[in-house]
């Protein structure tokens, strides 16, 4: 996970979230700079968050600035998580909607986040390497705590969550409301980005999230 030249994410399998990772120097040297701006932001590699034995895993793209590069838990801080808490809490996957603390004491039960990219990239655009070098730490999640369903947020989720499952993105096109089965079991979800952007724009309306996760509830209870 160190290199430029790392093998492909089924090779990297094993390869365990690392809090210290600096693989990335474009990240890395962002992340040191938002460090001596603003010293109480986490601005390290952000970890996921939730039910270690999740039946749904839930892949967004990349920490935001001043959502979990700040606190340090996914979602938690971002405009995104508004939308997505409160989805999960309605679902009965989350103990409560609000997302702004993470000392709030929200508990996720049979969910979990994660992102592709575990650093805040510039204008909040990984680029190709970097979501391929991170994409080990994807691919060892999976392994170690496969889901039953994967909920993928936006293109780049989608691509990296089939990259790490060493499948290929022009077999599963991504689509909103999409639904693959994928041959390992998994089904996947897709779902457009919950962000601020195809929320405001309507793009992506709470209705349509809902029933986006309507169907995983439904695939779950089966």
């Amino acid at each position: 996970m160190r290199a430029a030249t790392d093998p492909p994410a089924a090779a990297r399998a094993g390869a365990a979230f690392d809090l210290t990772c600096s693989a990335c120097p474009r990240l890395a040297g962002l992340l040191g700079k938002v460090r001596a701006e603003h010293p109480g932001y986490h601005a390290r590699p952000v970890a996921p968050f939730g039910d270690p034995h999740a039946a749904l895993l839930v892949v967004g793209l990349a920490p935001g600035m001043h959502g979990a590069n700040r606190t340090g838990r996914p979602f938690t801080g971002d405009y995104a998580g508004i939308l997505l808490y409160r989805t999960l809490h309605k679902f009965g996957f989350a103990s409560h909607a609000g997302s702004a603390d993470p000392d709030d004491g929200l508990v996720l039960t049979g969910a979990r986040l994660t992102n592709a990219v575990k650093c805040l990239p510039p204008q909040n655009k990984p680029d190709t390497a970097e979501i391929r070098r991170c994409n080990g730490y994807l691919a060892n999640e999976l392994a170690q705590r496969p889901p039953r369903a994967v909920l993928a947020l936006g293109r780049i989720a989608h691509d990296a969550t089939l990259a790490a499952l060493a499948l290929r993105p022009r077999d599963y096109a991504f689509g909103h409301h999409a639904v693959h089965a994928l041959p390992n079991g998994i089904r996947m979800f897709d779902s457009y980005h919950c962000s601020r952007y195809n929320t405001n724009t309507r793009r992506l309306t709470e209705a349509m999230f809902e029933a986006v996760f309507r169907d995983i509830v439904d695939f779950l209870s089966r």
